[in-house]
């Protein structure tokens, strides 16, 4: 049996009612501890728990907690066979795939799990996802990369999708096979192909002003999409279009403003707004004149994983031709 870290960073898995609604709360690792006892903990691998300070909601996240948690891997990845990261649902793609990213090519599994309902509440699901990380961790079959476990399905990180709010299947990765199945059996219905490694923990530099999404709709304003991409301190501009990657043309100001912001040297994504499918700049006009604007095509990369990547190269001071590379294909199997 490996030994497993586990890295509790706060989320809905380990809070408490209060005269507020949920609020994090520490000392999970006693709660934990206490509802396994009722099982057959001999045939779970032994873990730790790590309670990283502070707790958060993870709708409170911020890039810096990606820097705290990789620290806090690359401090431990000697002593340990395997990663738990136990995260809010609100957020949890958004760390898997950044987490991907920061750390490369790895040689242990690192998954994240969390839960809809708190541990302890009457049908939580927590001690469910919590169980199956733990055996998906300790078996031979399991990826060395950063996956996502909830409601019985392993999921790569960035391919990974928070799709219900409700429902105790909140987790899916729409344009990527799951990467196991848990029914009686584990079921792991493809080898990862990603290449095994040491990883990375080199942290990022935070700036929270380097990457902004652009959403399109009808009725949006050009001034303010001219003016966001006028910003001085823009680096990277994620555009989330419409179906294959269209946009509006609004006489042809907004595609100005695309080119000349690339001219500036800004990087620009373009990812749809659909669950499934994939961007298509060519498939109509409107979406080919962006490949003349120099937008790059974000094929089927999740928005979530798109703001990670972006996020993370340029926080390595990666920019110019081997930012557009980088964006351009597949980096951890973020996209086809």
């Amino acid at each position: 049996m490996p030994r497993v870290l586990m890295l509790y960073t706060g989320g809905t898995i380990g809070m408490q009612p209060s005269p507020h609604g949920y609020v994090p709360c520490a000392g999970l690792a006693e709660r934990l501890a206490t509802h396994l006892a009722l099982g057959a903990t001999d045939r779970l691998p032994s873990f730790d728990v790590l309670e990283m300070q502070p707790l958060i909601d993870s709708a409170e996240l911020m890039p810096g907690a990606w820097n705290r948690l990789v620290a806090q891997l690359e401090n431990h990845w000697q002593a340990y066979d395997a990663f738990v990261v136990l995260h809010g649902t609100d957020t949890m793609a958004y760390s898997a795939a950044a987490l991907s990213f920061m750390l490369g090519a790895i040689n242990k599994p690192v998954i994240f799990t969390g839960s809809q309902i708190p541990l302890g509440e009457p049908r939580s699901d927590a001690l469910n996802n919590l169980v199956s990380a733990l055996q998906l961790v300790a078996h031979s079959a399991t990826p060395c990369e950063v996956s996502l476990a909830f409601h019985n399905r392993l999921l790569r990180g960035n391919r990974a999708r928070k799709v219900r709010t409700q429902g105790l299947d909140a987790f899916d990765s729409p344009n990527f096979p799951w990467l196991a199945e848990l029914g009686i059996a584990m079921s792991f219905p493809q080898p990862s192909a990603l290449l095994s490694g040491l990883p990375n923990f080199a942290p990022i530099e935070v700036d929270e002003e380097a990457v902004a999404i652009l959403p399109l709709y009808p009725g949006m304003s050009l001034r303010r999409a001219k003016a966001l991409l006028a910003d001085e301190r823009l680096k990277g501009l994620i555009l989330h279009s419409y179906g294959v990657g269209n946009p509006p043309s609004f006489e042809g100001e907004l595609l100005k403003a695309l080119t000349a912001a690339n001219e500036r040297g800004i990087a620009l994504l373009n990812v749809t707004q659909c669950a499934q499918g994939e961007v298509v700049q060519g498939a109509y006009a409107t979406g080919a004149a962006l490949n003349q604007a120099g937008v790059i095509a974000g094929g089927d990369i999740t928005l979530e994983a798109a703001v990670a990547k972006l996020t993370v190269l340029l926080g390595r001071g990666v920019s110019g031709p081997a930012l557009r590379k980088a964006l351009s294909g597949s980096l951890r199997g973020e996209c086809s």
